[in-house]
């Protein structure tokens, strides 16, 4: 096999390094309370473990989300593709306190099996969630949640995602790599 090419590198602003360690899609996490639902944008989270299935999400503080999720212990969050570009970006420029997202952004709230708080149907994806731990939550803003039912539309198999990079740029989920013939569970 050759040798992998070694470019020079430069510094980098370390303000910036989101840009090549945050390669999870962009999410939206819904949520209700007191009969009040919210859809928020969010590229902060994290798989933290796969049985029971754990997921990290920083909501800050200062999100209306964020006293929603706390108080309900519980959302969905609903995994859109790149026809939905417009609407996150929308979403996350936009406060649900100010108004109903769901009706502003033309997307269609659905009931959950396992949770109140809706999918959204144009999703690619929903897992509904309850909060695991809390712990974490008043000096990092980091929930842990159990994803307790998940929803996945069957085609197509690998959906194009949308990844922020920071500075209103995104890319896109490339094309798929299959190795799984070298593979071992647990490896990653």
């Amino acid at each position: 096999m050759a040798a992998l090419a070694r470019s020079r590198k430069a510094d980098f602003p370390v303000s910036r390094v989101r840009q090549y360690l945050e390669p999870g899609p962009i999410v939206l996490v819904s949520s209700r309370l007191r009969g009040k639902t919210n859809i928020m944008t969010m590229g902060w989270h994290m798989v933290l473990e796969f049985t029971p299935a754990l997921v990290g999400c920083l909501i800050s503080s200062g999100n209306h989300s964020h006293e929603m999720v706390r108080a309900s212990r519980e959302c969905v969050i609903n995994l859109p593709t790149i026809g939905l570009t417009e609407q996150a970006i929308g979403i996350g420029n936009t406060s649900g306190a100010e108004m109903d997202k769901f009706e502003r952004f033309g997307l269609t709230a659905e009931a959950g099996e396992s949770v109140d708080a809706p999918l959204i149907r144009e999703c690619h994806a929903n897992f509904e969630c309850r909060l695991h731990d809390d712990a974490m939550v008043d000096k990092y803003d980091l929930f842990i949640f159990e994803v307790v039912k998940a929803h996945v539309s069957k085609r197509p198999k690998h959906p194009e995602t949308l990844h922020y990079t920071g500075d209103g740029v995104f890319m896109v989920a490339g094309k798929v790599i299959d190795r799984s013939k070298l593979f071992r569970p647990g490896m990653l």
